[in-house]
């Protein structure tokens, strides 16, 4: 709420007659008295009390008149005045420093917590992202092998080599094989259950997953994998253990 012109005078006239009284008593009771301001300052103002601000008012229209105090009983000579000066200097500087950190802390305890129901609906983690599995196209090597970049050869009853034209060669599969849609990827069964196996052929690296099928490729073109038919897909670096791979 804001005063009337005639209230501003009188604040300004009392605290006018506060800095001649400290002018006139000995400068050491006027810094007593200034301490005593300084704390209950602190006090009101952490309590949102409105005589805090009335004691900061009293810190700034004070410190004139303890300073005079302060040169007058050093003999009013110019170094008396240097250290006066050098005292206001130094006084309004704290007085501004404490005014700052008390109204900063004010501010921040009295800032508004959020409502429950926005914090109910308040985003937690990573944006969500649906994952559309494109089903394994499995082919029979031994019944089916139109792709001439891709030779099949048996060397027992359910294993063989597969030789590429690229001249990799990947031994002891199954019949049992697939591409990603895009192609790189190539994916094989090991004989007696033992898992699939992934060729990344952009790199030439093939990863023997024990445990793990194949399930499906993501938009990407990357595999995912499950420990059974009827378990939870996972990206091909988790079932290997490994961190996201980061774009």
């Amino acid at each position: 709420m804001s005063s009337s012109p005639g209230q501003r005078f009188a604040s300004r006239l009392l605290f006018a007659g506060w800095a001649v009284l400290l002018a006139l008593l000995p400068w050491w009771l006027g810094l007593a008295l200034l301490f005593a301001l300084t704390v209950g300052a602190v006090l009101c103002t952490r309590r949102s009390h409105p005589w805090g601000e009335l004691c900061r008012s009293g810190l700034k229209w004070g410190l004139p008149g303890m300073l005079f105090a302060l040169q007058r009983a050093l003999g009013g000579d110019l170094v008396a005045w240097g250290a006066a000066l050098l005292g206001a200097l130094v006084g309004y500087s704290l007085v501004a420093l404490l005014e700052s950190l008390l109204l900063h802390r004010v501010r921040h305890s009295a800032a508004p917590s959020p409502e429950w129901s926005d914090m109910a609906m308040a985003p937690i983690g990573p944006p969500a992202r649906i994952i559309e599995l494109v089903p394994v196209a499995w082919r029979d090597a031994v019944a089916d092998m139109s792709r001439e970049s891709l030779r099949y050869e048996l060397t027992a009853a359910d294993e063989g080599n597969y030789r590429f034209a690229d001249g990799h060669t990947l031994q002891r599969l199954g019949p049992r094989h697939a591409f990603s849609p895009q192609g790189r990827w190539f994916a094989a069964n090991q004989p007696a259950g033992r898992g699939d196996l992934l060729f990344d052929r952009a790199r030439g690296r093939q990863h023997r997953l024990r445990g793990w099928e194949l399930c499906g490729w993501d938009g990407d073109d990357s595999p995912w994998l499950a420990r059974h038919a009827d378990g939870v897909p996972v990206p091909l670096h988790q079932a290997l253990g490994q961190d996201a791979p980061r774009d």
